[in-house]
């Protein structure tokens, strides 16, 4: 399909800018809601980098999410003669400051001990090195087939 070069150009600055474009499955639509191109032209050119590699297509509910490739970022830098420092804004790093106290200034709680201390011997035996875990050493458990639904089993005479 012809796309003229200034919409192209805007739908691969809009690209380029977020890292992600959505574009609602919509074919008769006259614009697309974030950029002002029909929405067709928009589907149809990242269709075209979606076959070139440039782009990952992801489709839900009626709406195409669209999410550049490091490929597709080399290629756009090149056709937008955008410098290496620029990035799309999803590839930025944010730095938060940290987290506030939930409880504010109140005290740090002693430790009284839990329920860990009343149980600590659960499960625990006195280790005897010449005990054995275990069968017993005459346990010789014998396996004759045709139990349960297999073939019923043989008279042995």
């Amino acid at each position: 399909m012809y796309i003229p070069t200034a919409n192209r150009k805007l739908i691969c600055q809009a690209l380029f800018k977020d890292g992600v474009l959505v574009a609602k499955k919509d074919y008769n639509a006259p614009r697309h809601p974030e950029i002002n191109v029909p929405n067709l032209q928009v589907i149809k050119a990242m269709q075209s980098l979606t076959s070139r590699g440039f782009v990952k297509t992801q489709f839900s509910w009626q709406y195409y999410y669209y999410i550049i490739t490091d490929e597709g970022l080399a290629y756009l830098r090149e056709y937008l003669n955008l410098p290496q420092d620029v990035v799309p804004s999803t590839f930025k790093k944010v730095v938060r400051a940290p987290a506030p106290s939930r409880f504010g200034d109140r005290p740090e709680r002693e430790d009284r001990g839990g329920f860990r201390r009343d149980n600590e011997g659960y499960r625990r035996r006195n280790f005897d090195e010449n005990r054995k875990e275990g069968a017993s050493e005459g346990f010789r458990p014998e396996f004759r087939g045709g139990f349960g639904r297999g073939r019923p089993q043989q008279q042995q005479e």
